[in-house]
């Protein structure tokens, strides 16, 4: 099997991209041309010149310019004074200033040559000497082009306008060369694809896969950033594959490799892998359906919610394989991932929850369910509900449209239900009927971990059995203090 992915979409046509490209510098104009005149005017030259570049010709130019100049950081900064709306450092040690003019975000950077010591997780900077050799360090060829400013002259050395229409990602140099600079730059070839939908060269896939482990020099918030890019990207498919083909992911996602030693008997007509890409795969398609932007709890926690399976598969006498409790171990081996990719607790906590209850529905039957079981799922999900629907939802790749009709309408009950319950009892902030400054009246105690017990023994009554009345709650709550007195 090729490890190359193929391109999303047929080439582009040259005569295409020069339309696009003629309609952003339309738009552009007002930004560029004044400052580039301010550039030259100081004896300096300017380019617009990677990202935003390639956007123009795609016809998806945002609001962020990023260009490349022959100034140093002090002069850059003097030139835009007086004519930005605001200016700062974005780190003067690497060369960069940004600014706002209007509605764009600015950053120049001045001509720089950068590499990695094998042994070193930073870069070593040094300013370069011309255009043509910082559009050389560039990742790949449709990142190395530029337009310099007032002129507008494409400069376009290493025929990255070819491989933009051709859709396919390429290095200026030899991809070795490329990747033992920056070992990111794998990382960005994948996602990369995945964003732009474009195919990767075999020579760079080669480079890619005989390289891998130089990844483990890069800082883990370097590869975590590129990973949730990867993630949010509109094909993340096409670039988890290329990871886990490469051997990329064996060092930065390791847990998704692991899925595709599994056999799930719940999914006989793939393994636990392709189920796991598919999920992914449904949940952004219900991330649309239901209206929401693309999110990146609600994708990592479809990416790693099987990840317990490799660690709690059991084989039974009559040869079927079983994951018991697959949901409780994935949640923690997924909270320890996050943190070693240094995600935030916010976010941790998020995505290792809806993992860790993402089999809860399946106790739900036919709906059997009774009340209090609708607010307890509730209760558990918190404000991570929505998402748990999505990711329970995806979690359905049966073959079988009857099975997977039934649990469609199934849960479609059980949404139906919380939005009633919720209508009728506020479900998102169930509190017991009693606070805590009430207890200790009630009960003429004062503070301590018998308030607290009596508080959890409330909140449990008003799960079972609903809201009830405050002289409801007291009585409740006087007997439950007689009975354990």
């Amino acid at each position: 099997m090729s490890l190359v992915s193929q391109p999303s979409q047929p080439p582009l046509l040259l005569a295409d991209v020069q339309t696009r490209v003629a309609a952003e510098l339309d738009r552009l104009a007002p930004v560029i041309d004044p400052l580039g005149e301010r550039f030259a005017a100081a004896g300096e030259q300017l380019a617009l010149v990677g990202g935003p570049v390639r956007d123009a010709m795609l016809g998806r130019l945002q609001n962020d310019l990023d260009f490349t100049t022959s100034a140093h950081p002090d002069v850059t900064e003097r030139i835009l004074k007086g004519w930005a709306d605001a200016v700062w450092d974005l780190g003067k040690e690497f060369g960069t200033i940004g600014a706002r003019k209007g509605d764009w975000q600015i950053e120049i950077t001045t001509w720089r040559s950068e590499s990695y010591d094998p042994a070193s997780r930073k870069p070593s900077v040094a300013y370069g000497t011309s255009l043509a050799g910082d559009l050389r360090r560039r990742d790949f060829t449709v990142n190395s082009m530029a337009l310099t400013v007032p002129g507008r002259q494409l400069e376009d050395p290493y025929g990255g306008l070819v491989d933009l229409a051709s859709r396919v990602l390429r290095t200026p140099g030899t991809p070795e060369e490329s990747f033992s600079d920056d070992p990111l730059r794998m990382m960005r070839a994948a996602r990369f694809s995945a964003q732009l939908g474009f195919e990767v060269d075999p020579s760079v896939v080669a480079a890619m896969t005989a390289m891998a482990e130089r990844i483990t020099i890069i800082s883990a918030e370097r590869v975590r950033d590129e990973l949730v890019k990867l993630v949010l990207s509109p094909e993340p498919r096409r670039g988890l594959r290329l990871l886990v083909d490469t051997g990329l992911a064996a060092y930065v996602l390791p847990e998704l490799p692991a899925l595709a030693l599994e056999r799930d008997e719940h999914h006989r007509h793939k393994d636990v892998y392709e189920h796991t890409l598919t999920v992914l795969e449904q949940a952004i398609d219900l991330e649309k359906e239901r209206g929401h932007a693309p999110d990146f709890v609600s994708r990592f926690a479809a990416l790693m919610h099987d990840v317990g399976k490799p660690k709690t598969r059991k084989f039974q006498d009559d040869g079927v394989v079983t994951f018991h409790h697959h949901d409780v171990v994935g949640a923690k081996i997924t909270r320890k991932r996050m943190q070693e990719l240094r995600f935030s607790n916010e976010q941790i906590d998020a995505v290792s929850s809806l993992v860790e209850l993402h089999l809860r529905f399946h106790g739900y039957g036919s709906g059997e369910w009774t009340d209090s079981a609708v607010r307890r799922y509730v209760r558990d999900a918190g404000d991570q509900l929505e998402r748990l629907h999505i990711l329970t939802r995806a979690d359905c790749t049966t073959r079988n449209q009857r099975k997977a009709s039934r649990l469609r309408r199934t849960y479609d009950e059980l949404e139906e239900r919380i939005a009633r319950l919720s209508e009728e009892e506020e479900l998102a902030s169930i509190r017991p009927d009693l606070d805590g400054n009430q207890i200790m009246e009630i009960l003429g105690i004062g503070p301590g971990r018998e308030v607290g017990e009596a508080y959890r023994w409330l909140l449990d009554l008003r799960l079972d059995e609903g809201p009830k009345t405050e002289a409801e709650a007291e009585a409740a709550l006087r007997a439950w203090w007689a009975a354990r007195a």
